[in-house]
């Protein structure tokens, strides 16, 4: 059985579906957009200057979003990363980073928040050169998806090493982050 990963096609499905439901973002995905409109894989993280990653915003019963220490950049932000050749479908490279970075197993730990998985968020920023990778500075379209914390004990046994905590989402990286998660916590929806 051959596994179709996410293709160009996917990630101009997903972003079509976050229009619809926030059109006032549609200047804000213009980089996106002219990404997409080129030769490349959006998808690879070997396509420069722009390529999507993906991330869990997973928020707990008193609307804390669960944050990770990124070793490299010395900040909070949400659990994510880069799209991976098995992943199906960006909500599911979400999940397998939420796992990766900490140690919960992600079908214990999360849900959706929403019966539609529509991204509560695109942020699109720029990332500075990684010469160990040897990667030049270029530009993520992160696409963040909303999960509810399940068992909160999971969370406590995290992956050695990793640095993670429940913070306000006043601490999120993107002003509009912080009233998504506020709307999943008040209402289980996003307040596009």
């Amino acid at each position: 059985m051959e596994i179709v990963g996410v293709t160009r096609d996917k990630v101009g499905t997903a972003l079509a579906h976050y229009l619809a439901a926030a059109p006032d973002r549609r200047f804000d995905a213009v980089p996106l957009l002219l990404a997409l409109c080129q030769d490349g894989d959006v998808a690879s993280r070997n396509t420069f200057p722009l390529h999507v990653t993906c991330s869990a915003a997973v928020v707990d019963a008193v609307g804390d979003v669960l944050m990770v220490r990124h070793w490299s950049q010395r900040r909070w932000r949400l659990p994510g990363g880069h799209i991976e050749p098995g992943d199906r479908s960006m909500y599911g490279a979400a999940l397998r980073e939420l796992e990766a970075e900490t140690g919960a197993c992600w079908p214990h730990a999360a849900y959706p928040a929403l019966h539609d998985v529509v991204p509560v968020d695109v942020h699109i920023h720029s990332v500075s050169a990684d010469e160990a990778r040897n990667e030049p500075p270029h530009v993520h379209a992160d696409f963040r998806y909303a999960f509810w914390a399940g068992d909160f004990e999971m969370f406590k046994q995290a992956k050695k090493g990793a640095a993670f905590a429940w913070r306000p989402p006043i601490d999120l990286p993107a002003p509009r982050s912080t009233s998504s998660a506020y709307g999943i916590w008040a209402n289980g929806s996003s307040p596009y």
